[in-house]
């Protein structure tokens, strides 16, 4: 080996070894920005009784909302950890910012918006009666004079008492959607008051119940359901711009046609959220 040959090849193995030490510090590099841009997971608060929004299915929280949130949540960047917290445990969670979103077919309203930030609507609903067979129920003004069940602190139990009145004896209000359906089941109330998804959705998944259901659109008024925030929230803004990503990209109607069988009303939406 010659001299010049030697230095050639010395200087051609010195190089090797630079690139093979750049590229080595690439590859740690680039493991550590894939660490250091890890997705945040935020803490998610819901009452899993309220199907087909959100139930328990084999252990875990399934359901609507839960779809909507989970997509919602990979379009602005993060990953959600959902827990069946209960309906008033949710909001308390919220206001002590244990969780970072409530998501339970929450109505947007000025009253909770004083305490909660809420995204864009997500959900158009209204309110519905459902009640057993041979009960005379033909709109809201046949509420009066029975027994009326409601889950507490819920639109439902808003519709009714705009009927009825406020703290009336006839309302029974229930922790959850789920016992005020065994109420009306076994005969402590003879209607219930409660979302028009979630009627539908009982009548559907016990056929042999003899519930019926009767909407009034003059008592009932549509609503619509937010995610909900703490107030101050940094996480309103990335959800918003999601939810209307999902809209414009056909997700959010994917979703709603795998729950509801039907095209969502995403105009609908879109005008609410100017309001």
């Amino acid at each position: 080996m010659t001299i010049s040959f030697k230095k050639s090849f010395i200087a051609m193995a010195a190089g090797c070894a630079l690139l093979l030490s750049a590229c080595g510090a690439g590859q740690e590099d680039s493991a550590g920005k894939e660490s250091s841009e890890e997705k945040k997971v935020l803490q998610v608060g819901t009452e899993a009784t309220f199907a087909p929004f959100e139930f328990m299915d084999k252990g875990q929280v399934s359901g609507f909302d839960v779809d909507l949130l989970n997509a919602a949540a990979e379009e602005a960047g993060y990953e959600v950890n959902i827990e069946n917290t209960g309906w008033d445990a949710m909001f308390a969670g919220l206001q002590s910012k244990q969780l970072d979103i409530g998501m339970s077919g929450v109505t947007i309203n000025e009253e909770r918006k004083k305490s909660y930030d809420f995204s864009a609507p997500y959900f158009e609903s209204t309110s519905m009666i459902a009640f057993k067979e041979g009960t005379k129920m033909t709109g809201a003004e046949d509420l009066k004079g029975k027994k009326i069940g409601v889950q507490n602190g819920t639109t439902g139990q808003f519709a009714a008492e705009a009927v009825v009145g406020q703290n009336s004896s006839a309302i029974s209000k229930y922790e959850t959607a789920a016992l005020m359906f065994q109420a009306l089941q076994s005969g402590d109330v003879e209607a219930v008051v409660t979302d028009i998804a979630v009627a539908l959705e009982y009548v559907k998944n016990n056929p042999d119940s003899g519930v019926e259901t009767v909407g009034d659109d003059k008592n009932f008024k549509p609503e619509y359901y937010g995610i909900v925030f703490p107030k101050g929230s940094e996480y309103k803004d990335d959800f918003d711009k999601a939810l209307n990503e999902l809209y414009d990209n056909g997700k959010y109607a994917e979703i709603y046609k795998k729950w509801f069988n039907e095209e969502p009303k995403l105009e609908s939406l879109k005008e609410a959220a100017k309001q």
